[in-house]
């Protein structure tokens, strides 16, 4: 589990470097148990217990950070000295490694039920397997311990060797062992989900703008596609390209440009139903595809959109005031038709919108399911 998680160490997955560090923690502490009787007793038993009660503090802490929330380090080191304390002293003032082992059983139990409470349902449906994994070994891992703590406090002062040859003692102690490798290992399998989602999201996704990438787009088309044929419902497609865009970027400069094309996203999605697909598809130019829907409503959120863009926006950087207008052009699939040949139609209807003034929308030919009415002009 160290050898994995240092091959993630240089992702940008938060709680890498605190599992990491917990099983470093564990192999030093792990090395100090078995050399019980060899090595002074101080080191086997206060200096490892203390690099263990780290490991399971530093393992929730990374599971903390992984999910965005504060590590609430004041109750976690209260928590762990209260145990090693207990480890001091029944091991100087009262000789028991029953109790030593309640003392830290029940601190690992109580923090492997905080990382089980804390690991609820996530919203990311690649991330739900992983979690749900690492939830239920955790709670298992507490009432592990909690057994654990309970069974040693029963007869706690029992003469008691931590190497003892017994089938009890040999559950427990694998109880104890086998806690961090089985967290660690949920731990990479959240840390996995999390990079392959991160990178699908970046395949799928325009940089700049966030909208659908052009990839994205198509596949997502020819989905479609195919559920309008099985289904018989509409499908309708806009392409919408931003006027005098160079203009823009060579009297503000680019980085005005950006906000520009990230501000035309922003009021698409606020325009467009939830069910509708934006995407840049490259420049300043973008599509939206719209599924179920007939031609006189596609032909209305055309002209929506194209009223929402021609406002003055309020980007952010200081470049307030910057206006511009949008062209559209509008297409409904024809029966028996590709995307591709839906795009060159909507891609007609957007040279006709350009040619004709710009700032306005224009419906492909006439033979258009959208048609029956001119081209539109805001």
């Amino acid at each position: 589990m160290l050898l994995v998680l240092s091959s993630l160490a240089k992702s940008e997955v938060a709680g890498i470097r605190e599992w990491r560090q917990a099983n470093l923690l564990a192999v030093a502490a792990l090395l100090l148990f078995a050399g019980r009787g060899f090595i002074p007793d101080v080191l086997s038993i206060e200096v490892a217990n203390g690099l263990y009660l780290g490991t399971i503090t530093l393992s929730y802490a990374g599971f903390r950070r992984f999910l965005g929330r504060r590590v609430p380090w004041p109750w976690l080191a209260g928590g762990a000295l209260a145990a090693l304390s207990g480890v001091v002293f029944f091991h100087y003032a009262i000789e028991s490694a029953a109790l030593r082992i309640v003392s830290v059983s029940l601190y690992h139990g109580a923090v492997c039920i905080a990382i089980g409470v804390a690991l609820r349902a996530p919203v990311e449906p690649r991330l739900r397997y992983p979690f749900t994994f690492t939830r239920c070994a955790a709670l298992v891992l507490g009432a592990g311990h909690a057994w654990r703590a309970t069974f040693y406090a029963i007869d706690a002062y029992q003469p008691y060797s931590l190497l003892e040859e017994s089938t009890y003692n040999l559950v427990f102690f694998a109880i104890g062992t086998m806690a961090l490798p089985a967290l660690t290992l949920g731990a990479v399998m959240m840390a996995n989900a999390r990079l392959i989602a991160a990178s699908a999201h970046a395949a799928d996704h325009d940089h700049l703008t966030g909208a659908a990438s052009r990839r994205a787009f198509f596949a997502f088309a020819e989905r479609e596609l195919a559920r309008a044929e099985r289904r018989g419902g509409g499908l309708g497609l806009l392409l919408v390209d931003a006027d005098h865009f160079k203009r823009i970027n060579d009297t503000y400069g680019h980085g005005v440009g950006d906000l520009v094309l990230r501000d035309l996203v922003e009021r698409t999605q606020q325009v467009i139903r939830k069910i509708d697909y934006c995407a840049r598809l490259g420049g300043e130019e973008f599509a939206v595809l719209l599924p179920d829907a007939d031609g006189r409503t596609v032909l209305a959120v055309a002209q929506r959109l194209r009223a929402a863009l021609e406002r003055t926006p309020q980007l952010a950087g200081g470049a307030s005031g910057v206006s511009y207008t949008v062209s559209i052009g509008v297409a409904m699939l024809k029966p028996g038709e590709s995307i591709a040949g839906l795009m060159a139609r909507a891609d007609t209807a957007l040279y006709a919108a350009k040619a004709g003034g710009r700032n306005r929308v224009e419906a492909a030919p006439e033979s258009d399911p959208v048609s029956g009415t001119p081209a539109v002009r805001a």
